[in-house]
């Protein structure tokens, strides 16, 4: 990877992590179409680690929120640990949602159906137009929450189930972690807080998880031009999702997913159509 593709990849994870259109997905059909090698230990690693670059853009967003504890008084008659989970509530909700993703997460790594999966550019396509169909009438199947709905143990555990779909590229992390959440009864705009909230363990996780691999590789990758390169693609990332994600949060509350959906199908329609024709995505063969 050079220069030119780690910018060009990093701007598009950065634009598209929080919009319900999969980053993941687009980041596949981004390296076919820069004609970027999809097997090679050190893209796949950079895959993951530059969507950590970009979710850490909802710490500094939203840090007043990611960093509070509940001051208020516990309920009468508390034992220790329901005394440190009221203070430490915000915190104990997404070990709860993330529990989901990390048994099945770590299952699919171990089977070999993760990077299986991220190999695929006609799952990523097929799924991108399944999942956009949806997203044509989940407004008005979901659309009941209300503020008074808060985010409690069940309801984040249910949203982590939902996030577990998203191991399969093109579904999108974010599209499944919002719906479940208006599934639950909250509102677009806090199930698309909640879900980026839910992001930084999560890719946290995904993160540590691929850098390990990397390290227990032959150390050929760990050259100086690719650790700048994931240093570079983590920063652009970070900067770009910043700018894109106030938008979204404005953008899904007044008008919702339809124009995502519309989006999902025609891209994925075209690519289909490319692969049935026997086209070759890279722009570059």
């Amino acid at each position: 990877m050079d220069w030119i593709e780690t910018l060009i990849i990093a701007i598009v994870e950065g634009l598209t992590e929080f919009l319900p259109v999969s980053s993941t997905g687009h980041m596949i059909i981004t390296q076919n179409l820069l004609g970027i090698e999809q097997g090679d230990p050190f893209v796949h690693a950079f895959t993951f680690i530059i969507q950590f670059g970009a979710i850490l853009s909802v710490v500094c967003l939203y840090w007043k929120r990611f960093f509070q504890l509940d001051n208020s008084p516990a309920p009468a008659g508390s034992n220790l640990f329901q005394r440190l989970k009221h203070r430490f509530n915000f915190y104990w909700l997404l070990f709860v949602g993330v529990l989901p993703a990390v048994i099945i997460g770590l299952l699919a790594k171990k089977s070999g159906l993760l990077d299986w999966l991220l190999a695929s550019v006609e799952v990523v396509a097929v799924m991108l137009v399944v999942g956009g169909i949806f997203m044509l009438y989940c407004d008005k199947l979901f659309n009941k929450g209300t503020d008074a709905n808060r985010i409690n143990e069940k309801r984040a555990f249910n949203i982590g189930l939902y996030q577990c779909i998203s191991v399969i590229p093109g579904v999108s992390r974010s599209m499944a972690t919002i719906v479940g959440g208006m599934t639950q009864g909250l509102t677009r705009k806090r199930a698309a807080e909640f879900s980026f909230f839910l992001a930084v363990p999560t890719m946290a996780g995904a993160t540590l998880l691929d850098l390990l691999d990397l390290l227990k590789e032959d150390a050929v990758w760990a050259t100086q031009h690719n650790i700048t390169m994931l240093i570079f693609g983590c920063v652009v990332a970070f900067v770009v999702a910043l700018l894109a994600m106030k938008w979204f949060v404005a953008f899904l509350t007044k008008y919702g997913f339809k124009a995502f959906g519309i989006y999902r199908i025609v891209v994925g329609g075209i690519i289909i159509v490319l692969l049935l024709t026997g086209h070759s995505l890279a722009m570059v063969d």
